[in-house]
């Protein structure tokens, strides 16, 4: 498949389904990080959505909606997310949650190489990005979060240089 239809695909699959707001996933509580380096070091935790950083391991997000927390562990568990970048939007109107959503996914798939070591057309891992809704970008929610993933499972440890 090409990137083309591939980015299609994928964002088809995910298409208003990872927003940032809304229906609860889980209780959240909060992950225990590293003092200097800020990475999740112990067990399972359901983050708030809004406290998610660059790095952070996730576990399979499930279910349709709206998000304000999802279950997070150390990247040296098997996981099967990994945020790996994120994405500032201009201040001004909420764009729309298909605007919102096209946009946030073409800087996921932009930043990829970047990431990877391997350009997007070129992998065999897949991106999603985590956008606002309109409801958190009125509380000024302007953050998108690029997921990285293997879509034939979970991974251990970051894809960071991959090149796969």
């Amino acid at each position: 498949m090409n990137s083309s239809a591939r980015r299609a695909a994928a964002l088809m699959a995910v298409l208003g389904t990872l927003s940032l707001a809304g229906c609860s996933f889980a209780v959240t509580t909060d992950p225990v990080r590293d003092d200097e380096t800020g990475e999740i070091v112990e067990g399972n935790a359901s983050a708030d959505v809004f406290a998610l950083q660059v790095g952070d391991c996730l576990e399979l997000i499930e279910g349709d909606g709206e998000l304000t927390s999802v279950p997070v562990v150390p990247c040296s568990d098997p996981h099967a997310d990994e945020v790996y970048f994120a994405y500032y939007y201009e201040d001004g109107d909420y764009p729309g949650e298909d605007a919102a959503f096209e946009e946030a996914a073409g800087v996921c798939v932009d930043e990829f190489d970047a990431f990877v070591g391997l350009a997007y057309a070129e992998s065999t891992l897949d991106v999603y990005p985590i956008y606002p809704t309109v409801e958190s970008w009125a509380g000024g929610d302007r953050e998108a979060l690029c997921l990285i993933y293997d879509p034939s499972g979970d991974v251990t440890g970051s894809l960071a240089g991959a090149a796969r």
